[in-house]
């Protein structure tokens, strides 16, 4: 039992280090609880994993959905695939809402500023940034870029979900004829290390799945970029868009919005995403790294030789 805490609590493997600065980002406690009346004990850092961020994020989404349709008159096809594709993202996150508990944000990482900062603050407004920049300037994409932008979801969301459900079939049933024929590693601890399947291709194959399906969250913003040109006339808002794809702007009471010189630049921002998430994942990597090295040592090593490859096959 560590000093201050006498209710033998589980504290994260990290979170307490003596440095109170940092036991406090990287959260001190595994899974703090409080007993609330009628729900009982209460997971505080299980709720938050899911529930207000994520809800808070699709939420914005549509409130930037309505936003463009009470200044222009219409809905852009641009807004209605990244509000969608996000949309999928979230409710595939609470149908499979038990994989969850195998992850390192539940069973790792203690629930300190780092997670709940991310999971209240920054995932809900960094996380729709292109639907608010949409929200303001409509692209149309017109039957050819919205089939450009089905590609990447659909690769993505592929190895993603698949991986995922192998891993979580694999150790909830290692029996299940759809995970039986796979091959594995065990280690002193009895844990088993799949090196066939989509595990034997990289050790992190699910990140992969994950940031390639992230291209189609930003993607539908185009080549982003616009200014408001403030005009001494007060021109109509709404109507419809040509249907071929070529609508790049719009108009509202005394003001037009055109893309102009700014035309590119405002992929810095609506761009972010895809590079802050690589950004993200690699990190997450390396700390899952250090973790099963320090849990599995040699075996780790053994495994490491058998699937060489971290995130993407054949390059990293």
């Amino acid at each position: 039992m560590k000093p201050g805490n006498a209710e033998k609590r589980d504290l994260a493997a990290g979170g307490h280090t003596g440095n109170m600065l940092y036991d406090w980002f990287i959260g001190r406690e595994l899974n703090p609880r409080v007993t609330l009346p009628i729900l009982g004990e209460f997971d505080i850092k299980l709720f938050c994993e899911l529930r207000p961020g994520m809800l808070g994020w699709l939420l914005i989404d549509y409130a930037c959905i309505a936003h463009q349709y009470k200044t222009y008159g219409f809905v852009s096809d641009s807004i209605l695939l990244i509000s969608a594709f996000q949309t999928l993202y979230v409710f595939d996150a609470y149908y499979m809402e038990p994989a969850i508990l195998t992850t390192m944000d539940i069973i790792t990482d203690g629930f300190g500023f780092m997670l709940a900062f991310g999971d209240l603050v920054w995932l809900p407004f960094t996380y729709s940034i292109q639907a608010r920049y949409l929200a303001v300037f409509p692209l149309v994409l017109g039957p050819l870029g919205i089939a450009g932008v089905f590609v990447p979801l659909a690769i993505g969301y592929y190895i993603f979900r698949s991986a995922n459900n192998e891993k979580n079939r694999f150790r909830t049933d290692p029996n299940d004829p759809r995970v039986a024929h796979l091959k594995y590693i065990e280690t002193k601890s009895g844990s088993r290390l799949l090196v066939s399947g989509w595990w034997g291709t990289a050790r992190h194959i699910n990140y992969l799945g994950d940031w390639i399906q992230s291209w189609a969250y930003v993607l539908p913003t185009g080549f982003a970029g616009y200014v408001i040109q403030h005009t001494s006339h007060a021109p109509e808002a709404g109507g419809q868009p040509p249907m071929d794809g070529s609508y790049i702007g719009g108009r509202v009471p005394g003001a037009e919005i055109v893309q102009g010189e700014a035309r590119g630049w405002g992929m810095i921002i609506t761009y972010f995403y895809i590079v802050y998430f690589a950004i993200l994942l690699i990190h997450r990597e390396l700390r899952d790294e250090e973790k099963c090295l320090c849990k599995y040592g040699d075996d780790w090593l053994k495994y490491r030789k058998l699937v060489p490859y971290k995130i993407v096959p054949g390059i990293y």
